[in-house]
């Protein structure tokens, strides 16, 4: 079951390079399943006992399904919440360089990117192109050239002698990635998304590329690592492990209770957009399942938020970087992520559910709080908690390498992920 669990997990996120195709890969398998896509823009005809799936910006997805008749409004909904982004390099608007006979693309940095890890690495390219046809009308499609199409060389350490030293890396001047010869005059990017749309869609010919959003990412496809398999490394481990965890959960429901699976964008970047946990989508479909303001209080009063996103683990090279009380290990099951200061937005109530539930499903369960004299991140728990007023709790699967371009987990965590959240969706009675 593990190594299925993992190769289902490995095809994810293999098949999500950036944050729109993880929700295309989340919305194919959904309606699979047999859950109905609404249309935000069109009246909604839910019915007790119905499983739906509404996206935005083709970047956030919300999955949900309504339990027995009268279930919503007596039990309170199961929420879990993920992010469907992470730190790459973004290709810049009017990117195209040419130096040293050398074409190259400039990028911006989203997120809080590792960026060492990004030199010497086979890149391609991935996103969502907006473009024109031959009759006026607009349209946005999916593009992912899937083979290696880029690399950012690294300087010979013969011309650097200082890079083992902690040299600075400058984002601006050191990161645009190589993708071929400029001999060729006229080398033009929208033209060459122009004719991977069409290689890709078939029906879009004579298009012309108005706009696009394109990330870099690495084609190295994820693995089960270590002399015993006890690793699973793949880029994009945050937060597309959390993703597909809530996804299998769903699927893996016995249906009877209220249940909401949300993974928005933008969380790396603050979520403050339209789509992302800062903005108004989950309260924009809260308001639709209950359109009655009381109700919906009573209702969200009655609901628990389990906000899934990955957890340091301690290092062993590096374990002076954690609470010497407080150092989660990898394959020791998910981590309650605990702050004072609500970077989290755990606390005692909710903690005791979690642990209480992992005891019941038979898995183990971990604490993570940061040193006292170091900062600390945060998720879409404390967030979500302040827009709606949703009890919470922070946990996550431990890792090594959070935002670099490949991270690690341990083999057995996505299994005691997926098993844990399941128990929740199923859970009779929350606090």
């Amino acid at each position: 079951m593990q190594d299925q669990q993992l190769q289902d997990l490995a095809d994810f996120i293999a098949s999500s390079p950036t944050p729109f195709h993880a929700t295309t890969t989340l919305r194919e398998r959904l309606i699979a399943a047999g859950f109905e896509a609404l249309n935000e823009r069109e009246d909604w005809q839910l019915k007790a006992g119905g499983r739906y799936l509404v996206s935005r910006n083709d970047s956030s997805i919300i999955a949900f399904q309504l339990g027995a008749e009268g279930a919503l409004a007596s039990r309170g909904l199961r929420l879990i919440g993920a992010h469907t982004d992470s730190p790459c390099l973004r290709v810049k608007p009017q990117p195209e360089k040419d130096q040293q006979g050398l074409w190259q693309l400039g990028v911006e940095i989203y997120g809080g990117a590792l960026l060492a890890p990004w030199f010497d690495r086979d890149l391609s390219l991935a996103g969502r192109v907006t473009f024109r046809r031959a009759d006026g009308a607009l349209e946005s499609r999916l593009i992912d050239f899937q083979r290696p199409i880029a690399v950012i060389p690294n300087l010979a350490i013969h011309l650097n002698r200082g890079v083992n030293d902690g040299q600075a890396i400058n984002p601006q001047t050191d990161m645009p990635p190589l993708l071929a010869h400029s001999l060729e005059a006229g080398r033009d990017l929208r033209a060459l998304l122009a004719a991977q749309l069409q290689q890709q869609h078939p029906d879009c010919t004579d298009v012309a590329v108005l706009d696009y959003e394109l990330s870099f990412y690495d084609t190295q496809p994820p693995a089960q690592i270590g002399l015993e398999g006890d690793f699973f490394s793949a880029a994009r481990l945050d937060n597309l492990l959390s993703c597909h965890a809530g996804l299998q959960a769903l699927l893996n429901s016995d249906g009877e209770q209220p249940c909401l699976l949300v993974c928005t964008d933008h969380e790396e970047i603050g979520s403050a957009s339209c789509c992302g946990a800062d903005g108004p989508f989950l309260e924009d479909v809260l308001r639709r399942l209950v359109p009655d303001d009381a109700e919906r209080i009573q209702l969200i009063q009655r609901s628990l938020l389990v906000s899934a996103d990955n957890a340091h683990a301690v290092h062993p090279n590096f374990a002076m970087k954690h609470d010497e009380n407080h150092g989660p290990k990898l394959n020791a099951g998910p981590v309650i992520k605990i702050n004072s200061n609500q970077r989290y937005a755990t606390n005692s109530e909710t903690a005791a559910f979690f642990r209480h539930l992992c005891a019941s499903a038979d898995v183990p369960v971990q604490a993570f709080v940061v040193r006292s004299d170091m900062g600390c991140g945060s998720t879409i728990g404390p967030i979500t908690a302040s827009r709606l007023g949703v009890r919470t709790v922070d946990i996550g699967a431990p890792t090594f390498a959070m935002h670099s371009i490949r991270e690690l987990a341990g083999s057995r965590d996505p299994g005691y992920l997926i098993t844990v959240l399941t128990a929740f969706y199923n859970s009779a009675q929350l606090i």
